[in-house]
C-alpha cells in the first residue's frame, strides 16, 4: 500500500527534534508497502510473515521419554528404600510405540523419544538401574513425572507459533516444520534503490581528479541494506545537478519500495536532494538532535517514501541504523526492531551537554568497560573499522566522565557481523 502523501510532514513550529521522538514518530507513520505472496518454506528464509500462525498440533504430540531407561507408574513406587520391579516384555521406541498396557508394579523398557506408554508417567535412566532378566531394581527418590516430556511443552495446538512481522531464519523455518506448516502468507522483499550524489565523487575503477574522492557511502549503504534482508537496488553515483537528481529519484522511485539517498540532504547550495523533493512531491526535512547525522531528509515520490543520509559517511552510517534500518523492516512488514543494548563501562571521558544525543564509535574490551575512538570526525571511516559498536549517550545526559556507566549497542544487535 503507498503512504499517505503527508505522512513525513512535522507539525508547524518543530524545529530539533529529539531521537526518541523523531523515532516513535516516524514507527507512528509507517506500514507495510509490500505485497503478499504464499511460498513454500524451502523459498521463505528472510521473508517476513504476514499473518499470524496457528500450530495445528501440540508439540511433543505426546507425552515422551527424555532419557534411555524404563517408563514405570510413580504411584507404584515406595515412599523409601530399594525398588523392585518386573520388566514387561517388549519395548517403546521413538517412532515405535509400545501397544500395550503396563501394570502397576511393572516396568518396560523406553529410549528416547518414545511416546510414554499406557500406565507409565515417569522414567528411571539406564545408569540408576540394575537389571538381572525380567528383575529391575533402583534406588528411592524418583520423583513423579522424572524425565518425561509433557505433550504440548513445546506448543499446544491451537497456540500461535510465531506473529506476523517476524523474518523468517533457521530457527523460526524449524518452529514451522516441526508443526506441519508447509506454506504460508509472507511480505514480498522489500526493494530499496540506493544511490549517492555529489561532483567530487569517483568510482574506485577510476582515477581521481583534483578535488574528489571515492565514493565509500554507496558500498556501504548497499551492504547495510542487504544485512537487513531488503533487496538493494544500485543505481550508481549522481552529479550535483538538479535535472539528473530529479531523473535518479523518479528513476529509483519507478522500480522500488523505497529510495536511500546520501548526500544533498540539508539546505546548502548543492543540497539538491531536498529541493528536487520538495518540488516533486512531498518533503520534510527532519533536524534531529544527534551528533552524527542531524539533517535527515525525508520524502515521496509517488508514494515511495525516500530517505535522504548525510554525506559525510559516519554520519550516513549512523542515520541508517538509528532511522532508516527500523524504517526499512517496518516497509517491509517485519516488527518495529529496536536497537540492542547493555550497560558497560566508559574507559574514557567525553564532553557532552544535555539537549541532543551523541553516538560514538566505540569497542567493547571484553571485561565490562568500553573504548571510544581517537576522534568523533564524521568523515573517518577508520572508527567504523576499528570499533564493533556505538555509544549512545541520551538526549538529557551531560559529560561522561571515565568509570562511568553507558549504554553501548553492538553492531551485531543491528543485523551486522
Amino acid at each position: 500500500m503507498a503512504l499517505k502523501n503527508d505522512c513525513f510532514a512535522l507539525p508547524a513550529g518543530v524545529s530539533w527534534t529529539p531521537v526518541d521522538d523523531a523515532l516513535a514518530d516516524l514507527r507512528a507513520r509507517l506500514s507495510p508497502v509490500t505485497s503478499v505472496e504464499a511460498v513454500s518454506l524451502d523459498t521463505a528464509q528472510g521473508r517476513v510473515l504476514a499473518q499470524d500462525i496457528r500450530a495445528p498440533i501440540s508439540l511433543p504430540p505426546a507425552d515422551n521419554a527424555a532419557v534411555d531407561g524404563y517408563a514405570v507408574a510413580h504411584a507404584s513406587l515406595t515412599s523409601d528404600g530399594e525398588q523392585h520391579l518386573m520388566v514387561v516384555e517388549g519395548r517403546a521406541a521413538a517412532g515405535a510405540p509400545f501397544g500395550g498396557t503396563v501394570a502397576k508394579g511393572q516396568a518396560i523398557r523406553i529410549l528416547t523419544g518414545a511416546v510414554m506408554p499406557n500406565g507409565t508417567d515417569s522414567v528411571v535412566m539406564d545408569e540408576d538401574v540394575e537389571r538381572d532378566g525380567a528383575s529391575l531394581s533402583f534406588g528411592s527418590g524418583l520423583k513423579a513425572g522424572a524425565n518425561r516430556r509433557k505433550a504440548g511443552e513445546d506448543i499446544a495446538a491451537g497456540d500461535i507459533a510465531l506473529t506476523a512481522g517476524t523474518r523468517l531464519g533457521p530457527a523460526e523455518l524449524a518452529r514451522l516444520a516441526s508443526i506441519g506448516v508447509a506454506s504460508i502468507n509472507t511480505h514480498a522483499p522489500l526493494r530499496v534503490a540506493i544511490f549517492s550524489t555529489g561532483d567530487e565523487l569517483a568510482d574506485p575503477t577510476e582515477t581521481l581528479l583534483p578535488g574528489q574522492i571515492y565514493d565509500a557511502n554507496r558500498a556501504m549503504l548497499l551492504a547495510l541494506a542487504k544485512a537487513q534482508g531488503v533487496e538493494p537496488i544500485d543505481h550508481g553515483r549522481i552529479p550535483d545537478s538538479p535535472a539528473a537528481i530529479a531523473d535518479a529519484l523518479t528513476s529509483a522511485a519507478r522500480g522500488a519500495d523505497a529510495v536511500i539517498v546520501s548526500g544533498g540532504a540539508s539546505g546548502g547550495d548543492e543540497d539538491h536532494v531536498s529541493r528536487e523533493l520538495s518540488r516533486m512531491g512531498a518533503m520534510a526535512l527532519w533536524r534531529i538532535a544527534m551528533k552524527p547525522g542531524r539533517p535527515l531528509a525525508l520524502g515521496q515520490i509517488d508514494g515511495v517514501p525516500v530517505f535522504g543520509l548525510p554525506g559525510n559517511p559516519v554520519a550516513a552510517f549512523v542515520c541508517f541504523l538509528i532511522f532508516a534500518r527500523p524504517a526499512l523492516h517496518r516497509l517491509a512488514g517485519a516488527s518495529w526492531p529496536e536497537p540492542v543494548g547493555y550497560p558497560l563501562t566508559a574507559r574514557f571521558p567525553a564532553r557532552k551537554k544535555p539537549g541532543r544525543t551523541e553516538l560514538l564509535r566505540a569497542r567493547a574490551d571484553g571485561i565490562g568497560g568500553v573504548e571510544k575512538f581517537r576522534s568523533d570526525g564524521s568523515g573517518l571511516i577508520g572508527g567504523l573499522v576499528w570499533s564493533d559498536g556505538l555509544v549512545m549517550l541520551e538526549h538529557a545526559r551531560g559529560p561522561v566522565e571515565e568509570g562511568e556507566t553507558v549504554r553501548f549497542l553492538p553492531y551485531a544487535g543491528f543485523g551486522l557481523s
